[in-house]
């Protein structure tokens, strides 16, 4: 690409921002950013998470490539986030380009334009990026000096809804990933791009770790339903397989985490302690997806919050992973790093709590060092019934227990979360949400001796997701989840006695639904994102922005032409025949394993956690060679023998 057409576009940009709201969110130079020379370099990849910079800044997934990339000789790489409206339109105005933050290039002339998707709600961000970079919205209209459009995170797992758009995705980690993907172009590039982009799709795609769906036909059956999904060409693969990554500890990344210069959601360092989760719950597509469990080593940690805190000046640090008490070494993992940090004054904070493995020790030394906020525990369903059939195996005991530890021991404030609409569930289920909430309360007042405690119920609308047992289950309509947290929310506010102390925070049924037809959705629901998106649609995350109706009459003008509805995708239930759309694209759990487990919970029987249990044959560990790798590793994390070589000025820098 000729350094003319990747100049920088700020001149023209800066002239808009004093015209929009957070200007600041569009100007880079962050802390830990790196602007590489662009002539030095061969292959260079624009990274985005399609939302907003206060969302996307703090991105893990994102933050880690970019370091990845960077680190590599002869490679760069920048980031770019969704634009808000007023800035679109000002861009559309004056005919400013998609651009990056780092150095305000245009995203057209990157070699290779990489999105991350944690949600499907992104996609009407993705064509908002596509066309202002000036980049074919549709993959077959796309030409030799356009970049190759691809798709991660974990809604990459069902790439279809999103198949017109981008050239390939890709599944599962990304750290060595990217690297192939690098190497790929690096050397179509060095032999003068022989073949054009056909070629290189086709080399990306022979690999058999990138999926390109332009390369594979899919067939119905009269009824609607998937008749079967092939390549089009020789040496395309039938399956294509996701990326593990093993020995976290040879990942230490983000070692220089980057620094906000707007405000974000996330005000801190974060460390994934560990990848991957095995307890089961049968609604969580993360957990399946991430299989086996790859911990971080307790020195491993220790090391990447010491050079994480030495680059950011950050003051609290999070354990992040999918249940991170589940650490074989959490207890000493919070201690040693509270003992290590405690002139320091740096919180530490685990996202979310299991009951069953939160105690009031591992609680204290959280909370050591910074200040006590409220904890956040996860039943997920009401009723110990609908918890056997998610099995997510808390009993009612447990957490009255857990929460009374935590009252008794000065907190004040715990937040509860649950799943309205999950399979089998009757209103009866939901309702016992709030005889839990109640008890919580009466045990905190006893504890506590205080009437001033609270417990707030915060409430998510079930969405059935690939790669789960749940992926064949019926979603519960949007009407009948609304009466459904109606008549919870009455029960609640009925409740003279403790319904003040109790907190009721829900979402409608609404953005379920469109999330539902998303995540299960195949190439057919590409018309309705277009036609949402024609129809000024964008950030679908954000309530202000989401339109439901706006998605109805979408769906309702499209659809009709392939002998399908929305309800046809969210609202029915799937048999074991049937050929789901993202049945190609291996994510090592093994399909009967996943019907069984299915048939399982129709039957409300719970599995273990085979972590600590015999093998259950879900597929992963053989078919990706892979395998569980957890400690203890037996070592402790001393305190650092040299604290302060020079004695501090008072008032320290950040």
């Amino acid at each position: 690409m000729p350094a003319e057409v990747a100049a920088s576009v700020f001149p023209q940009l800066e002239a808009l921002l004093p015209h929009v709201q957070k200007p600041i969110q569009y100007v880079g130079g962050e802390l830990n950013s790196t602007v590489k020379d662009w002539d030095s370099c061969d292959v260079r990849w624009a990274l985005m998470y399609p939302d907003a910079y206060e969302v996307g800044l703090p991105n893990q997934g994102v933050m880690i490539l970019y370091e990845v990339l960077n680190e590599q000789q002869g490679v760069l790489a920048e980031r770019t986030y969704s634009v808000w409206p007023d800035l679109e339109e000002l861009m559309r105005e004056h005919h400013v380009p998609q651009f990056t933050v780092d150095s305000h290039r245009p995203v057209k002339a990157f070699d290779v334009f990489g999105l991350s998707f944690s949600t499907e709600l992104g996609y009407t961000n993705m064509l908002a990026a596509l066309d202002l970079a000036g980049i074919p919205l549709e993959a077959k209209d796309r030409g030799l000096d356009d970049p190759i459009v691809l798709a991660g995170g974990h809604a990459a797992f069902n790439p279809e809804p999103i198949a017109d758009f981008i050239d390939c995705a890709v599944i599962g980690d990304g750290e060595q990933a990217v690297l192939e993907i690098t190497a790929i172009v690096r050397a179509w590039k060095a032999e003068g791009r022989p073949g054009g982009r056909e070629e290189l799709l086709f080399r990306l795609a022979r690999t058999g770790g990138v999926y390109v769906p332009g390369f594979y036909d899919v067939e119905y059956l009269p009824d609607g339903r998937i008749a079967r999904v092939v390549p089009k060409r020789s040496g395309v693969p039938w399956r294509v397989s996701k990326h593990t990554v093993m020995d976290l500890d040879e990942w230490p990344y983000p070692k220089q985490p980057l620094v906000p210069l707007a405000e974000t959601v996330h005000e801190r360092m974060s460390v994934e302690i560990f990848r991957g989760c095995t307890r089961g719950c049968r609604f969580c597509q993360a957990g399946m997806i991430t299989r086996p469990v790859r911990e971080r080593s307790i020195t491993g940690i220790g090391d990447m919050v010491e050079q994480g805190l030495k680059a950011t000046g950050f003051e609290e640090v999070g354990l992040l992973s999918l249940s991170s008490a589940d650490h074989t070494e959490i207890g000493d993992i919070a201690k040693g790093l509270a003992d290590r940090y405690e002139d320091d004054k740096i919180g530490l904070s685990l996202p979310s709590t299991r009951v069953d493995a939160f105690n009031i020790d591992l609680a204290n030394e959280l909370t050591r060092n910074g200040r006590r906020s409220g904890l956040t525990f996860a039943p997920e369903g009401g009723s110990e019934r609908i918890r056997k059939v998610i099995n997510k195996m808390v009993s009612e005991e447990d957490l009255i227990r857990t929460v009374s530890t935590a009252y008794g021991n000065g907190w004040r404030q715990v937040k509860l979360y649950f799943m309205c609409g999950l399979p089998t569930e009757t209103d009866d289920d939901v309702l016992q949400i709030a005889d839990m909430a109640t008890k919580v309360i009466a045990k905190g007042r006893e504890v506590s001796r205080s009437n001033d405690i609270r417990c707030t119920v915060s409430i998510g609308g079930f969405v059935p997701k690939p790669h789960t047992p749940f992926q064949w289950a019926p979603q519960l309509s949007a009407e009948e989840t609304d009466a459904r947290l109606q008549k919870l929310r009455d029960k609640i506010r009925g409740d003279k006695k403790y319904g003040r102390s109790i907190g009721f925070r829900y979402h409608d049924g609404k953005p379920g639904i469109v999330e539902g037809l998303l995540s299960r959705g195949d190439r057919r629901i590409g018309a309705v994102i277009r036609a949402v998106y024609d129809d000024g649609g964008r950030f679908d995350g954000w309530r202000e922005h989401f339109s439901y109706d706006r998605w109805m009459a979408c769906a309702d003008k499209t659809l009709p032409a392939f002998g399908v509805d929305v309800d046809w995708y969210t609202t029915r239930e799937r048999t074991y025949e049937e050929v789901l759309p993202w049945d190609h694209l291996d994510s090592g759990l093994d399909k009967d394993w996943l019907w069984e487990d299915w048939q399982d919970s129709l039957d409300e029987t719970e599995v273990e956690d085979c972590r600590w249990t015999p093998c259950f044959d879900c597929g992963v560990c053989p078919q990706m060679d892979t395998q569980i790798q957890i400690g203890p590793t037996g070592k402790k994390l001393l305190p650092l023998t040299v604290k302060n070589a020079a004695p501090a000025p008072s008032g320290h820098a950040h």
